[in-house]
């Protein structure tokens, strides 16, 4: 099993560069299934979870290519209909292959998604509207089998919640349907504007991506792209985060400020002073940060709940009280026992984590829980007198691209084995 290792105390000073967004990526190569010719995503991050959709393309019979963060996907047709258990088991946004398939083959057989396990996510909204579409929906064994039974010519779906993953299973199943789909209640996420760009450069008309409101009119094709993958900013909090703990002034580069002005908000809030010029951010943190007021995690444009634990972190070495409270995952506070590992006062009440600052942190062997809670595990050890290992870091590996060398590069005493 592959450990970090990492010896705290230092102050982190340089620049680092952002990657592309995991959460963008991956709706992105379920998306070229649906181009007529070749497909060119650029600023593609270098992931265990980008890899796992890529083998599920290839499963499909697309003929795929990564090399460095340009990922090629050829002029195929799908061989097949179905995604192995194995493979869906592989990631959670595995579930989002379900509507492209559909979109290009009319069927899909699929299982239940894997991933972190951070509660109940069921994909019972996305099931209910591509029922509305004109698919049926059977499930049997573990296995869930959708079928085109008619194409009905107007579809009206509201949402019960603004769930990123449903809204893109709707554009995707929609996108070469003889249907005008109006979506309500659609989530509002940068990922599902990204989405649509792509698309849209490739023909499709979709309108209103970005609010709660999208319209999806069908096309009979979509033809080759090349797109550039937009920013991770879950990992620019994470960043952010590191800056913080350690006192520590860093430039991170490739950042869409309008993507994390909630976050910005947040370490302003705790003292932080942040300075930003077109895509590049600066972040300077104080000898010790401040205690902040209750957030609550929702959907965008709020704060957003993977970057829950990075807050949390960023909090356990504040002056004073600060409470966060997680409405959108049951399970999210699981990587809390691993921070209390290195001394951290944390208090988990039902969803609310109450967290009281304290002076010092010591290191501490501990595991990843889940993606986002393995790196707020980071986060603090980098913060903590001594060495600390980090185990399990695979579910980080999921979302991170070399965080290790990223880490490095502005003075923290990190490695892998």
């Amino acid at each position: 099993m592959t450990k970090l290792y990492i010896e705290g105390g230092r102050r982190l000073t340089g620049e680092i560069e952002l990657q592309g967004s995991k959460n963008s990526a991956l709706p992105l190569l379920a998306a070229s299934m649906l181009i007529d010719g070749a497909t060119l995503l650029h600023n593609c991050p270098d992931l265990s979870d980008v890899r796992a959709a890529i083998r599920i393309l290839q499963s499909l019979g697309y003929k795929c290519k990564q090399v460095n963060n340009d990922v090629f996907i050829g002029d195929n047709m799908p061989s097949c209909d179905t995604v192995s258990p194995e493979l869906m088991r592989e990631m959670r946004s595995s579930s989002l292959f379900l509507g492209a398939i559909l979109a290009r083959c009319g069927s899909a057989t699929i299982t239940a998604p894997g991933g972190c396990e951070l509660g109940p996510r069921p994909i019972d909204m996305h099931l209910k509207a591509i029922s509305e579409l004109g698919f049926s929906v059977k499930e049997r064994g573990g296995y869930i089998t959708c079928k085109r039974q008619f194409s009905p010519k107007n579809v009206d779906i509201t949402l019960d919640f603004p769930s990123v993953g449903a809204t893109e299973n709707v554009i995707l199943a929609s996108c070469l349907s003889k249907s005008v789909v109006l979506l309500r209640n659609a989530a509002k996420e940068p990922e599902i504007a990204d989405l649509a760009d792509f698309l849209n450069k490739a023909g499709a008309k979709i309108r209103g991506a970005g609010t709660d409101r999208i319209e999806i009119i069908g096309v009979n094709r979509l033809t080759s792209i090349e797109h550039t993958v937009i920013p991770d900013r879950i990992v620019a909090a994470t960043y952010m985060s590191a800056a913080a703990v350690t006192s520590g002034e860093i430039e991170i580069r490739n950042v869409n400020i309008e993507h994390i002005r909630r976050i910005i908000n947040s370490f302003s809030e705790m003292g932080c002073d942040i300075v930003f010029c077109e895509n590049t951010l600066r972040i300077r943190a104080p000898q010790r940060l401040n205690r902040i007021k209750t957030t609550r995690s929702t959907v965008y444009p709020g704060f957003p709940t993977d970057a829950g634990p990075l807050l949390v972190a960023s909090l356990v070495k504040a002056s004073g009280t600060s409470t966060f409270v997680e409405t959108i995952f049951e399970n999210r506070f699981n990587y809390i026992d691993e921070l209390r590992r290195f001394g951290a006062d944390i208090k988990v009440y039902n969803r609310v984590a109450v967290v009281e600052g304290v002076r010092q942190l010591h290191g501490a062997q501990v595991c990843c829980t889940d993606l986002r809670g393995g790196a707020a595990a980071i986060v603090v050890a980098l913060a903590s007198d001594g060495v600390s290992v980090i185990d399990k870091i695979c579910h980080v590996e999921r979302g991170y691209e070399k965080i290790e060398e990223k880490l490095s590069g502005v003075y923290a005493n990190i490695k892998k084995e």
